[in-house]
């Protein structure tokens, strides 16, 4: 039996595979509208990249004016940046500050949309999730503003006249320069601005529960509250666990809501790489580029360990990777 007649019996059939340079130029439409965008990561993404040079020479504002070209230094900085009192204190509160929001914000998503879902009154449901969805518009600065104007220790702080109305003290607190208070005040701002986003994930979430789990669960003689525990809760763990992965590799990018509410008063507790890399490049009298790309560069390494972990940890959970 032939090859030709072996193939039709069996059932088979032989696709020729075309060239890459074929396949291109069927496709060029495409990739001609894909240029741009191409261009564009390379200019604003890729590009940068070759600045990471400058992590290993000194590098200054007055070499930059002369036209000298950096010098070679190795790994100065990094033993300087370990050796850094100032630096390993903004690491610590940058991985303190970002978890700790992290875990209040997602559990306050998960509470108010329990609480959201829980409502008869569709209207009213909206309306509420509208005004929680609001503050997540506000940029940083604006928040910021209000904020600072709500908890002034002056004359017009509406919080502390409220407290002082009420009897409970009698000298105005400076909630925003008290290195006891700021945490607090950065989580409940934190809040305030972000658990409406969070709100809509697991929303949708609860929206695809099956309603017959709710209904033998009424058959069964469950509470509301037992319905919250064994069939609401349950179903929201795998996106809770999701959600926890997924910004767990961004702790390292905490930077504008910190810089619009942070001050010297409090450097202790507030600051955070980010900052640190901002105060050495441009508020030092004679700033060193070199080392200031040398933070960077190590923020960045951790920032990469932590998305190579998340995505391992995602495909643990998930069945698949975040990249």
């Amino acid at each position: 039996m032939s090859k030709k007649k072996a193939t039709a019996q069996t059932g088979t059939i032989k696709v020729e595979k075309k060239s890459l340079k074929t396949r291109i130029w069927n496709n060029r439409g495409f990739y001609i509208m894909f240029l741009p965008v191409l261009a564009f990561l390379i200019i604003t993404q890729y590009w940068p990249m070759l600045g990471i040079r400058y992590a290993f020479t000194t590098y200054t504002p007055a070499m930059a004016a002369r036209g000298i070209a950096p010098e070679f230094v190795g790994f100065k900085h990094f033993i300087k940046l370990f050796s850094e009192s100032g630096f390993w204190t903004s690491f610590v509160n940058t991985l303190e500050l970002s978890i700790l929001k992290l875990l209040i914000t997602t559990f306050a998503s998960v509470v108010v949309s329990i609480l959201l879902n829980e409502m008869m009154n569709l209207f009213a449901k909206k309306i509420l999730q509208t005004v929680i969805y609001l503050p997540h518009f506000m940029s940083w600065v604006v928040t910021a503003s209000i904020f600072t104007l709500i908890l002034h220790p002056g004359p017009n702080g509406m919080v502390n006249g409220l407290l002082k109305d009420a009897g409970i003290i009698t000298d105005s607190i400076y909630f925003l320069g008290d290195t006891g208070w700021w945490r607090p005040i950065y989580y409940l701002i934190n809040i305030w601005k972000e658990v409406g986003w969070g709100t809509i994930i697991f929303l949708a979430t609860l929206s695809g529960i099956n309603p017959e789990l709710y209904e033998a669960a009424d058959i069964d003689g469950a509470t509301r509250f037992q319905k919250m525990r064994f069939v609401t809760l349950p179903a929201l763990a795998n996106t809770i666990i999701t959600v926890l992965i997924l910004n767990l590799a961004k702790v390292m990018n905490l930077f504008e809501s910190v810089f619009v509410l942070y001050n010297d008063r409090v450097r202790d507790v507030s600051d955070v790489v980010a900052t640190y890399i901002y105060r050495q490049t441009f508020l030092q009298t004679l700033p060193d580029y070199g080392y200031s790309t040398a933070v960077g560069l190590f923020r960045s390494m951790v920032g990469c360990v932590l998305v190579v972990v998340c995505n391992w940890a995602s495909k643990k959970v998930r069945g698949r990777g975040i990249v």
